[in-house]
């Protein structure tokens, strides 16, 4: 698995690098040190994976995230970061990230949440995943907790796959591949707690996403 690990420390960067490679199944292709050095690198390099941490001198790692996941490659990005997952969390996602790890447990569990997010699912930690759940159960609304945690391109291409677009079809649609587009849909399907197209077009009517599309 080819990584790129994004730290504005070089001592973090250093002992990850170290972490990683010990384990002979990951190759860092690249560093950075900010967010814009990252979004470069990510189009350059086209690694498998991006581990992101958020604070950083000049574009974040959300704002980062976002530009990555906007470029149109297989790249995934999973956030590594010191920082509360109350005040991180969704705005990652939505920004596009496939995990959220907090720094203090990287030791144990950050091989299986690269494994995890290069197989295309996402990957949150309990308490992560608890907080989702509690901020997708507020408020009653199913349109109001989907929305917050998708990225625009996740609904788009779940609101295509709701009509009844193939991946292919879809990618037209999206100027993206159809394994891109597959990617959207898993990461949807995985932030959303779905298992099918049932699953998807249900949320898509409850959500309002059919409905708004049809009136556009």
């Amino acid at each position: 698995m080819r990584v790129l690990l994004v730290d504005d420390h070089n001592v973090v960067r250093a002992g990850l690098k170290a972490l990683l490679e010990s384990t002979g199944r990951i190759d860092v292709v690249g560093e950075a040190s900010s967010g814009e050095a990252a979004v470069g690198r990510a189009r350059t390099l086209e690694p498998d994976i991006v581990i992101m941490d958020l604070a950083m001198p000049g574009m974040g790692g959300v704002q980062a995230t976002r530009r990555i996941t906007q470029l149109g490659l297989e790249t995934k990005v999973l956030v590594l970061t010191i920082h509360d997952e109350d005040e991180f969390l969704i705005p990652a996602l939505n920004a596009g990230a496939a995990g959220f790890l907090n720094k203090s447990i990287a030791d144990t569990d950050l091989m299986g949440a690269i494994e995890a997010v290069v197989r295309g699912h996402s990957y949150l930690p309990s308490r992560a995943a608890a907080l989702l759940a509690r901020r997708k159960g507020q408020g009653g609304s199913s349109r109001d907790a989907g929305h917050e945690v998708l990225s625009s391109r996740e609904r788009t291409a779940i609101t295509l796959y709701a009509k009844g677009f193939s991946a292919n079809e879809a990618g037209q649609e999206m100027l993206a591949s159809p394994k891109t587009v597959e990617g959207y849909i898993a990461r949807a399907k995985s932030k959303l707690g779905l298992e099918n197209r049932r699953d998807i077009v249900r949320f898509a009517l409850e959500s309002g996403l059919l409905h708004a599309e049809g009136e556009q």
